[in-house]
Order: structure tokens, then sequence, then C-alpha cells
């Protein structure tokens, strides 16, 4: 049973150092993290970034260097037998039986767990439109993603795990997937996605966390991480545009000028901005959201957030 004052997934400090004789490599470093109930939280970062090193200590298949993991409260170490009944897990590569059919494989899964509705299997196979009867060798990568799904999808677990769960999907099984997503949120169960595809988090989760280089830069909601951190702002004048007040304004970058138009990004308020062009006719103001893409950018890149400390945000 799930309790809704508590964290499905908690981290404290949880670290991985890998070691050899030449060097130390810092996979994860001091991640604090709390995952809630009925919940889509997206794990965002590049390749090598520490996402799948996390699932592997939440899961328990390596062993933390320092500080620990909880899932439904319980250690993710001492109880990982226990645990893994109630999670489903789509890893990111995924090795199967490959001289199996997609039947067998399915029918063996679901002999090995128990308790698997195999009328709710065959929904899942219509839906993503595979073709259980070739071999696994023969399946395409795209296929073997359905397969992986399938798998991580056919115990309604309370908790499923996904480490790149699109990669290789065409844009209708995305969408599909995305459908099966938000029913898995719909009855209360959650959902840990990592993902270097910042479209996917951005359509269906709730909340992201940002990694970088094995630290966690910030936890924001989707909604949140587009509405405050910057915009793009375009004025349009009815003279030719004067630049020069807005040198030091607050919030005030990238400026590009093309006669009558000025397009800038903003960070915060308008009204430091407005003030510095108050002696300019202003005919009109176009502003854009910045993309998720760009978002992340600007904490992963060099951008003005790069760095930036974390930030917990409730649901």
């Amino acid at each position: 049973m799930v309790n809704h004052n508590t964290p499905v997934i908690q981290t404290d400090k949880l670290s991985k150092v890998y070691k050899s004789r030449e060097r130390e490599v810092r996979a994860l470093s001091d991640l604090t993290l709390n995952v809630w109930p009925g919940e889509i939280f997206g794990y965002l970062g590049p390749n090598g970034a520490g996402k799948t090193t996390t699932i592997r200590l939440l899961l328990d298949l390596i062993r933390p260097t320092g500080g620990s993991a909880r899932l439904f409260g319980l250690d993710a170490q001492q109880h990982s037998v226990e645990l893994h009944k109630r999670i489903g897990f789509l890893p990111g590569e995924l090795n199967l039986w490959k001289n199996l059919t997609g039947s067998q494989v399915i029918d063996y899964v679901a002999r090995v767990r128990g308790g698997v509705d195999m009328a709710y299997v065959r929904q899942l196979v219509e839906r993503l439109q595979f073709d259980p009867t070739l071999r696994v060798r023969s399946y395409s990568s795209g296929n073997r993603r359905k397969l992986g799904l399938i798998i991580a999808l056919m115990n309604q677990a309370e908790l499923l795990i996904l480490d790149e769960p699109t990669n290789g999907l065409d844009p209708l099984m995305q969408q599909i997937f995305n459908e099966l997503m938000r029913e898995v949120r719909a009855e209360g169960r959650t959902v840990f996605l990592s993902s270097h595809i910042l479209g996917e988090v951005q359509a269906i989760c709730d909340r992201v966390g940002i990694l970088r280089e094995g630290q966690l830069q910030a936890v924001e909601t989707v909604s949140g991480l587009r509405h405050a951190d910057f915009r793009w702002v375009t004025l349009h004048f009815r003279d030719p545009v004067d630049t020069a007040p807005l040198a030091g304004v607050p919030g005030v970058s990238d400026i590009t000028a093309d006669g009558h138009t000025l397009r800038l990004r903003l960070h915060g308020d308008y009204n430091p901005l407005l003030q510095a062009l108050s002696s300019q006719y202003i005919i009109d103001i176009d502003t854009q959201e910045a993309s998720l893409e760009e978002i992340f950018l600007s904490y992963y890149g060099n951008g003005s957030n790069a760095g930036r400390p974390m930030q917990e945000v409730a649901s």
C-alpha cells in the first residue's frame, strides 16, 4: 500500500565513485531527491550525466559509495527483492533471449512474476502494434523497445523506472507511450523516467530533475521551469532602435537589433527593461517562452544559470 505522505523514491546524498589504478570517476555526487506518489518525474541529462547510474543504485544492481536510497520507505539494498515485486523496469540496454519469440519472452516473464493480467498484456501488444510471433533476434531496435515496455508495464507496478523508454520508437509510438504514461498517473501510480529527449518530458512529466556531470542542478515543475526562468522578448519601434540604454539593465541579455526591431532575452521583471526604453516609442511587444531545451542548456551549458543550486519544488 502506498503512503501518500511518504516519497516513493527518496535519496539522501546518494553517491557512486568508480575507482581504477589510473583514475577515479565520480558518476553520482550527493544526490538528494524525492519523487512523490502519482507523479511522472523526468530525470534529464545527456549521456554520461549519471542517469543510468542512479537507476542502477535505486534497483540495487550496483552498490553506492555513499548515501542511501529508499523506495516506498524501504531501504533499497536491504529490501531489494521485496521492492522489485513492486517495480516495472525498462533498462536502457535491453538484453533478451534472441532465439525466443516475443510471445515466449512475454509468457516466461509473466510466469516468473505471477499475477499478470494477460488481457492487459494483449492490450499493450495491440496498442504498441507489436508482432509477438517473431524471434527477438529479428526485431528492430524500436520493436525491442516495444517488447521491453510490455515487460515493464505488464504487472501494472506501483512504480515504473524507465531508462530512455522511447529510444528507437517512431513518433506515433511515442504518442502512444505518452498516453500509457498518463493512464498510469491517473491510476495513482508513479513513473521515474530517464531521458535526454526534452520534448518527451515536456509532454508528460510533472516535475523534472536536471543532472549535470553526476550532480543534480535543479528540480522544477515543468511549467515552473518554462515560466520562471527566462523568455524571449521582441519589441517593435516607430523609429530605428537605440540599444545603448540597455547596457547594464538587470535581466537583459543576448540583444540583437535590426532597424526598428529589437530582440533580447529577459530574466525577471519587465519594468527595468521598459524604463530603460521609455524615451523610445514602442509600437508592439511580442513574448515567447523559452523552450525546455533552451532552459536545459542554460543549466547544463555555459548559460547564466549554469551551476545554479538545486531547488526542490513540491508537487
